[in-house]
């Protein structure tokens, strides 16, 4: 799948991508690369990030409900309901 111009899939590489309010809903990013993205406001609700690294990541007030966040690494990211 295709979101603002960049390719949505397992393993895919999102370093620094700017997703910001994207709709990723039941998205598959198993293993993905999304360090320091910008997915604020993103809905992610049911998505599959197990083994994802989100290091960084800025999640202010996105949607995670049901998002698979096992193995997942949020060092650092920015979880924030502003």
């Amino acid at each position: 799948m295709e979101v603002n111009g960049y390719k949505v899939e397992p393993g895919a590489n999102l370093r620094k991508a700017d997703l910001m309010g994207a709709n990723l809903l039941v998205a598959n990013l198993e293993g993905a690369t999304l360090e320091g993205a910008n997915l604020s406001g993103a809905t992610l609700e049911g998505a599959n990030l197990n083994g994802a690294s989100l290091k960084d990541a800025h999640l202010n007030s996105a949607l995670l409900e049901g998002a698979n966040l096992t193995n997942a690494d949020l060092r650092g990211a920015d979880l924030s309901r502003s």
